[in-house]
């Protein structure tokens, strides 16, 4: 292969990066500037022009998708099959070592991968352990505190010494709890896989030399993004060569909340001084106008690498920024918006909206439904998490792993065969007991006489599965699926109800067997590992994340968290909701760190958009069941106000005067003046039994006023909308 052809159509900064092949490389890749393309050139680049074997390369992005493009495009620019190269996420890759390399731990090679709600089931019976309160919400938040002791490699013992309070003793030893009934299940979370792969090669260097010596060179993507223990995994494996490329960019990390630690390509030069830096600054998806507001908003945030983020795609129209009345004002503006737009030619795939918080979508949804606006809610019920999908797929895991307790409680009575809950909690009391799996605590209480009316049923239910266990071993998933819905019920009790959601379950469960056949087809080449298809297809399925099955449509409008919107552009974006306490959060405000996370997370937003983007907030916002009037976001007043164009109901003269920051004038958003000019007439005379007019309320009498200045509170009787407290530096009203 000429080295030419690869080098075609790269900047001078794009080649760069794809021909530095020695030692350590950090290729800083601002927002649209093409690091996939850098990314999959330099793949090739190191194959085709170096001659380096696809068996000696790692790269690890964070999706399966984005791996699977990144492979399809180095096949193409190579001209041959790259399945050689590992390429894939953490996670998929260190599945791959552990299921070879795991015995040398202790453990079973037939793991099984433990999905959010598995996790949940399983904390909640550590808290129950404990005598400690096991609801929902309880059991969400220990497994979140647990993820983050594991995303820092913190063990059990770790995390206790961690702080010396009551909560801190107590939530580690429901973690140890927690670990010792995966461990009795057979069972590794997602923090395990890779906590396990980093211990592994503590304790086994020489399993760790034979990975590096295979792996003479590494890439890794969205390196902003990894955590402590893949820092200490791409350590690890780049301890000897040295020939280390990560890309990422420090202004898109925005996902501490789930153990992401930003110094780690903050501090890559002080792990690495001799390391190359290539800046990539040309961005090819937005117009300038658009990349100008984003970049006045990142520089806000401190301790960043400064990047000078330029574009050929011209100035573009100015950005909107729209007052809305209300969050319902705000929905209607945005989907008139959508269906003008579409009128115009434009495609409604084109059109995203996005929000800080999945709630925000019911208005969105509801304004869309009205005038029969296709849509996806991007994030909703995964497919994999559906529970039909979840039921067919938890009899394989128990056919293959008889440990996997929460499996089996979930196929026990699914469809209902008798065994009650009372068996249940005898069972499950003989498995603690004897430290023993479910199944095996089911077999017992046969042997011993004590399953009483339902023993024939559990006898059944026994028989079934060891029937479909001997078969299994012959069988692709696709078969072991078909087998399994019919021989155990499901599906035939699924064919008599005949209503519309149990033909709706059904038809999810023939698009799993299509799932499982397309799996076979693109797997018969692959060696097994020793492991059988069905094992293979589980890992697969385990792996899946929620941007890997989101389902984008050209005839729909895309609706997501800003946060999901992460590595997706689009031509249209309505980015919604920028009030203070919304976005950014109110928990944020008293942390520094947190801050200027949600500053990232509204660069994100912004640098999604092509073409248009649309800012939005409302004077006031319906939350929690009652009322609520916020202040425009900070990250508004920080926008250049030349790019704007205002709209909604204080139209541009009405606003606050701009100001100038920085060299750069700018549009102060903070409501004082505003509050002033409101309440200046009336503010002296503001009493009980005033009469006021709101614009939304209408009419009302003032029926007690509390407190002074601008926290100064009313509560006033609207003629046709009862009783509201308004705070009165935003309530706009009018004597009447």
């Amino acid at each position: 292969m000429l080295a030419d052809d690869l080098l075609t159509g790269l900047n001078p900064e794009q080649a760069e990066a794809v021909r530095s092949s020695e030692g350590p490389l950090l290729v800083l890749a601002g927002a649209g500037s093409g690091k996939t393309r850098v990314l999959t050139q330099r793949i090739a680049w190191l194959v085709g022009v170096n001659g380096l074997a696809p068996e000696s390369l790692l790269a690890v992005t964070f999706t399966n998708k984005a791996a699977g493009e990144m492979r399809e495009r180095v096949e193409k620019l190579l001209g041959m099959d790259a399945r050689g190269v590992w390429l894939s996420t953490f996670h998929s890759s260190c599945v791959r070592i552990l299921r070879r390399e795991i015995e040398a731990l202790g453990r079973e090679r037939n793991f099984v991968i433990y999905d959010e709600a598995d996790s949940r089931a399983a904390v909640k019976q550590a808290l129950a352990r404990h005598e400690l309160p096991a609801s929902a919400a309880d059991a969400r938040r220990m497994r979140w505190q647990i993820d983050q002791w594991k995303n820092r490699g913190q063990d059990p013992e770790q995390a206790r010494s961690e702080r010396d309070d009551l909560y801190t003793r107590r939530a580690a030893e429901v973690y140890e709890s927690y670990q010792r009934l995966l461990r009795e299940a057979n069972a590794l979370d997602f923090g395990d896989l890779l906590l396990l792969t980093v211990e592994l090669f503590d304790r086994h260097p020489e399993v760790l030399t034979a990975y590096r010596e295979r792996w003479q060179y590494l890439l890794v993507d969205e390196y902003q993004d990894t955590n402590r223990v893949q820092y200490r995994l791409v350590k690890q494996l780049a301890g000897g060569h040295r020939n280390l490329c990560v890309v990422g960019d420090p202004d898109q990390s925005i996902y501490a909340w789930r153990g992401a630690d930003i110094k780690n390509i903050l501090d890559f030069e002080r792990d690495f001084p001799d390391a190359k830096v290539v800046k990539l600054e040309r961005n090819y998806r937005s117009t300038q106008r658009i990349l100008s507001a984003s970049t006045a908003v990142i520089n806000n945030n401190t301790g960043r690498p400064q990047k000078n983020m330029i574009t050929d795609r011209g100035d573009g129209e100015k950005l909107i920024l729209y007052e809305a009345r209300d969050d319902r004002d705000e929905a209607q503006y945005v989907v008139r918006d959508i269906m003008e737009a579409a009128l115009q030619g434009r495609s409604l795939g084109q059109c995203a909206v996005f929000y800080r918080t999945n709630a925000q979508s019911r208005t969105f949804e509801e304004e869309l439904l009205k005038y029969d606006v296709p849509y996806v809610v991007v994030g909703g019920v995964r497919f994999y998490d559906r529970a039909e999908v979840k039921d067919a797929l938890a009899w394989l895991r128990v056919l293959l792993n008889p440990a996997d307790n929460q499996a089996l409680r979930r196929i026990v009575n699914r469809p209902p065969r008798g065994i009650g809950k009372t068996t249940i909690a005898r069972a499950d009391a003989l498995s603690d007991a004897c430290r023993g799996s479910l199944l095996e605590a089911m077999r017992l209480l046969l042997q011993r006489g004590e399953a009483g009316r339902a023993a024939s049923k559990v006898r059944a239910f026994i028989a079934l599965l060891d029937e479909l266990a001997a078969e299994l071993p012959e069988l692709g998933p696709a078969d072991a699926l078909a087998r399994v819905l019919e021989r155990s019920g499901y599906q035939p009790a699924l064919e008599k109800e005949r209503t519309p959601e149990s033909e709706a379950r059904l038809e999810n469960l023939r698009e799993l067997l299509t799932g499982a056949e397309d799996f076979e087809d693109a797997n018969a080449n692959e060696a097994s590992d020793e492991r059988s298809p069905c094992a293979r297809f589980l890992d697969q399925v385990s792996l899946v994340s929620d941007v890997d099955t989101a389902n984008f449509d050209e005839q729909r409008v895309s609706l997501m968290t800003v946060h999901a919107a992460k590595g997706l552009e689009f031509e249209l974006v309505w980015l919604v909701g920028m009030e203070e306490g919304l976005f950014p959060l109110h928990a944020t405000e008293s942390d520094t760190e947190q801050m200027e996370e949600e500053r990232r997370l509204c660069y994100v937003g912004m640098t999604r958009a092509m073409e248009k983007l649309c800012l939005c907030y409302a004077l006031e916002r319906r939350r929690y069941g009652s009322h609520s009037f916020s202040a425009p976001s900070r990250f508004l007043s920080e926008l250049p106000r030349e790019e704007l164009e205002v709209k909604g109901v204080r139209r541009a003269p009405a606003l606050p005067g701009s100001h100038v920051a920085d060299g750069e004038r700018r549009y102060d958003y903070s409501f004082e003046q505003h509050a002033e000019d409101a309440g200046a007439e009336g503010a002296g005379g503001i009493a009980a039994g005033v009469r006021v007019r709101h614009r939304i309320y209408g009419a009302g009498t003032v029926l007690k006023v509390e407190g002074k200045g601008p926290r100064q509170k009313l509560s006033v009787r609207f003629d046709h909308a009862g009783v509201k407290k308004l705070v009165l530096r935003y309530a706009n009203l009018e004597l009447i």
